[in-house]
């Protein structure tokens, strides 16, 4: 199952750049998730100083 990003998001970046499938881009506020390419590895969760990916 594909990560998705909470309103929590503050929009920093960290978490594109960990994301081995480059699946993180940013959206409209905040940073959005390529659930299609998600590899559900959760990098992003573990760079992300909110909080903001979870699992889906």
């Amino acid at each position: 199952m594909a990560y998705k990003i909470t309103e929590e998001c503050i929009s920093c970046g960290a978490c594109e750049a960990e994301c081995p499938a480059g699946a993180i881009a940013e959206g409209d506020g905040k940073y959005e998730i390529n659930a299609d390419a998600c590899l559900d590895c959760g990098a992003c969760a573990g760079v992300c100083p909110v909080g903001a990916p979870t699992e889906a």
